[in-house]
């Protein structure tokens, strides 16, 4: 079986693979794992999935130090902290870095990687599928798994070009690494929010990030490779905002390669045709939500478990793993519209709306707090 993505869901996959027997194929077209990156939270369903794996121990050495969040007011006053851990909900945040190599190491003696490759060609019939490779020979497998990402090769390949299945919620996000000593304290995040804008500086691990999310005044065709339109795209919606703005985008602006994307959504009717089926992000991708870790995990198990049930069967455990993972990301998706609008209002109105929903949640987890203290 050939598992085309290196990040989360193709070495969850072929983790999970390896122990029921198969020996599957991992090919990534960078040239390595991937250094750095944003935190994401691992939780929901992909906290016992790690438990299996036995990871959970490492990840909870290598968690972040983030232990709250704090909103500014436009001109940058504090008015509200939440914490961001609760007992009655366990999760752990780390860096998508850490949890790739985490999940890298748990699959590698089992799994063959092919690094700085890629495919270009996919040819199927009843028997199997033959593969054509940037770089590597031609090969022929009996099922291949799209496990790259929103902007899947696999699914443009097979299923159709990015614009059929790609819903552009009006947002873009962009990132870039900072200096150690850009923040005070490593166990607070905190965030800004004017309207159409946010800003959020994130003590990550080691590597602490500014994060960008915004509506621009137009959104331009997206061209994933002109590094210049994305710095003067990132430099003119935060023109006037204040705090510690101008020192972040400078921090963008100077970066050869800071992250910018438009925040989609990605719905794909069907996840397989034929011996491809489609995986984490390649599926259903859910802008702001923050779970497309955590989802890709539980995924992957679910994959693995029903093609381990269905031996032979392939077209019934993709159908059953379809089912599956659609009861848990349908409403993720369905709830992404109104979150956008509440994490980056369009109007002050709206942005006092937001910071009221934060108090209620504050004063509600301090309650909870207080009560499981006592009992």
């Amino acid at each position: 079986m050939l598992i085309v993505g290196a990040g989360i869901a193709g070495p969850a996959l072929a983790y999970w693979l390896s122990r029921n027997g198969y020996r599957p194929t991992v090919v990534e077209h960078a040239r390595q794992l991937r250094s750095g990156g944003s935190a994401i939270v691992v939780k929901g369903p992909a906290i016992p999935v790690a438990d299996r794996m036995g990871i959970l121990p490492q990840l909870r050495e290598l968690a972040t130090r983030n232990r709250s969040l704090t909103l500014l007011d436009p001109g940058g006053r504090r008015i509200l902290q939440l914490p961001l851990t609760s007992d009655e909900a366990p999760t752990v945040e780390v860096t998508r870095a850490d949890l790739s190599e985490v999940l890298h190491r748990s699959a590698q003696t089992e799994a063959e990687f092919l690094f700085d490759d890629t495919v270009t060609a996919l040819d199927q019939d009843e028997g199997g599928v033959d593969v054509t490779f940037r770089r590597s020979a031609p090969r022929r497998f009996d099922l291949v798994v799209g496990a790259d990402g929103m902007h899947s090769t696999v699914r443009r390949l097979v299923f159709g070009p990015e614009r059929q299945f790609a819903s552009d919620l009006g947002l873009y996000g962009a990132t870039v690494p900072l200096e150690p000593d850009a923040i005070e304290d490593p166990s607070e995040m905190t965030m800004l929010t004017v309207p159409n804008r946010m800003l959020v500086l994130h003590p990550s691990r080691t590597t602490p990030l500014a994060i960008f999310t915004f509506r621009a005044a137009q959104l331009a065709p997206h061209d994933r490779k002109n590094i210049a339109l994305h710095k003067q795209t990132v430099a003119d919606a935060y023109a006037d905002v204040r705090w510690r703005a101008p020192e972040l985008v400078a921090a963008f602006l100077d970066h050869p390669a800071p992250f910018f994307d438009p925040l989609t959504t990605v719905r794909v009717p069907s996840w397989s045709r034929g011996r491809v089926v489609l995986l984490g992000d390649a599926a259903a991708a859910t802008a702001l939500l923050g779970d497309g870790s955590s989802m890709a995990m539980a995924g992957a198990y679910a994959l693995a478990e029903e093609l381990t049930a269905h031996p032979g069967d392939h077209a019934r455990a993709f159908a059953a793993y379809e089912s599956r993972l659609r009861r848990e990301v349908g409403p993720r998706q369905r709830r992404v519209g109104l979150l956008s609008r509440l994490m980056v209002p369009r109007t002050r109105p709206g942005l006092a709306v937001r910071n009221a929903v934060g108090r209620a949640v504050g004063r509600t987890n301090r309650i909870a707090s207080r009560e499981a203290a006592n009992r």
